[in-house]
């Protein structure tokens, strides 16, 4: 066998391939290298050994150590069901009160509100509660049916217009415009109006036009201030808050469509512990109870009557 050509400059001997002129160096691969390929190799044998690793027509090789992540995930579960049922026998024994006033028991009511909450309320309250056009704002202080732990806790059992039998909202808003109770002067002038109640420029001739339309088919619910009544859902028309908007193109729309939210019922799909978890974890990321707008309420009238 004749021996292989070496390359002048480097003195290492070629492969006898050749490539448009170049040739391909016969260079041994680094000591570190190899070692490390068989060491790779070795440590292949003895995880084929240890653990779980060839496929069968039945099943699987277990490994001498009999490891499986099946089992490690199953024992893991068990023991956050554990944590969870101690967690849960506390809640179910304990009031909302009792459980905002103890900082363990409130903390863990806060983790599971706060995982039942992106899981189920944010997609209509937003990730942080801060709502939308036609999603309450649950971090503020204005409450459509009071702002309270029990409260909060019974509108999450038995949701707003939600089909339950005893659900929240049996006042609803009437449609002015689309059932032609009310004509598009009419409407325009109430339009104007309930800008009046919220103490922003009005224009008066339509305020003092609407203010006996008002009185027929408004104050039953809004009362002769407009402020209305957190017990049964009937929005303040005098506060700075607006569920579909304050501008006067929204305020005309809700006159005319008379829109009324709906919330699901929660009460078949969680837990009781679950319920107070979440109204814990509402209530403490609210800005506070609301109540009703007693000054709004003392001047009644004047309010749109000295509106300009």
């Amino acid at each position: 066998m004749s021996e292989r050509e070496r390359d002048d400059h480097s003195g290492t001997e070629t492969t006898g391939h050749e490539w448009d002129g170049i040739k391909e160096l016969d260079t041994p691969l680094p000591r570190w290298w190899l070692w490390v390929f068989y060491g790779s190799i070795l440590w292949a044998i003895v995880y084929w050994v240890l653990m779980p690793a060839w496929p069968g027509v039945s099943g699987y090789t277990k490994g001498v150590l009999g490891m499986s992540d099946r089992a490690d995930v199953v024992r893991e579960l068990d023991g956050l069901k554990a944590h969870r049922q101690a967690g849960e026998a506390k809640l179910r024994t304990a009031s909302l009160q009792q459980i905002e006033a103890d900082p363990d028991l409130q903390a863990y009511a806060m983790q599971v509100g706060q995982s039942v909450f992106g899981d189920n309320c944010a997609t209509c309250h937003g990730a942080g509660g801060g709502g939308g056009k036609g999603y309450p704002n649950l971090r503020d202080d204005v409450w459509l049916w009071g702002g309270s732990l029990d409260e909060i806790r019974h509108t999450l059992e038995v949701g707003v217009r939600s089909g339950h039998a005893q659900a929240k909202g049996e006042t609803v808003m009437p449609a002015f415009g689309r059932d032609q109770m009310l004509t598009d002067a009419q409407i325009a002038d109430m339009t104007e109006y309930v800008v009046a109640l919220s103490r922003r420029k009005a224009n008066q001739a339509a305020v003092t036009r609407a203010a006996q339309t008002y009185a027929d088919q408004c104050a039953a619910c809004h009362g002769p201030a407009g402020a209305g009544d957190p017990a049964r859902g009937v929005p303040n028309l005098t506060d700075a808050e607006w569920l579909y908007g304050s501008d006067r193109a929204s305020i005309s729309e809700q006159i005319w469509n008379g829109r009324n939210g709906v919330m699901p019922s929660w009460q078949a799909r969680f837990s009781p512990e679950t319920i107070k978890a979440l109204a814990v974890y509402v209530h403490a990321n609210a800005g506070g109870d609301a109540e009703p707008a007693q000054a709004a309420a003392k001047e009644g009238v004047v309010a749109v009557a000295t509106a300009k």
